[in-house]
């Protein structure tokens, strides 16, 4: 099925959170009530166990530590990607063993997709990854890590189970695979050079 050209990227802002917050609703806040806030952790402004899920998230929006690539079809937001700095989002799953390995920490990680279940299987995930590579292009690029998973070949796998995305999707996108962490996590990097110069 072809990739419908007729989606727009749009960051996360004050502006399009609304539309944020309808999709993350619409599924029971994600991930059983994570509603995206999961890899973040307290501001200096906001204490994470002091808001509910949606109002913490908002927080950091607002405060511009909340970072991701939305899918727009129309005014409805379908999917997005989140990415942001170590600092922003650091609790990665096996931070550990990610960290243990780690000789060149990125400035920034892309940690967790969400689909609308009404768009799943329609590359939506794709444009969104897509979309995250051109907003950080356009905060000056770097490095980029995330941490897809593997899928055992011809083994199925809900995908509930795959927040960060797929090891061929970040293939296909151009990231290199470093190494494992975890039973079936990956850490896979590429460099985003800056949009401009």
């Amino acid at each position: 099925m072809p990739v419908t050209t007729s989606h727009v990227i749009r960051p996360l802002t004050p502006e399009t959170f609304p539309a944020w917050l309808a999709l993350a609703q619409k599924h029971n806040g994600v991930w059983g009530g994570c509603y995206c806030s999961y890899f973040h952790d307290d501001t200096e402004q906001t204490v994470k166990d002091e808001h509910d899920r949606p109002t913490f998230k908002q927080r950091l929006v607002a405060e511009g530590v909340a970072h991701a690539a939305l899918v727009f079809d129309g005014d409805d937001a379908i999917a997005w990607c989140e990415f942001g700095s170590p600092l922003e989002l650091p609790n990665i799953y096996h931070r550990k063993q990610y960290d243990a390995g780690e000789m060149k920490p990125a400035p920034w990680r892309i940690t967790c997709f969400f689909v609308d279940r009404d768009h799943r299987r329609t590359g939506v995930a794709r444009e969104a990854l897509d979309g995250a590579l051109e907003l950080i292009a356009e905060a000056g690029g770097g490095e980029v890590v995330s941490f897809p998973n593997e899928l055992a070949p011809g083994r199925k796998t809900s995908s509930s189970f795959l927040h960060n995305g797929t090891r061929a999707m970040f293939e296909k996108a151009g990231f290199t695979f470093e190494r494992h962490i975890g039973k079936s996590k990956t850490v896979m990097r590429k460099t985003v050079h800056p949009a401009h110069g």
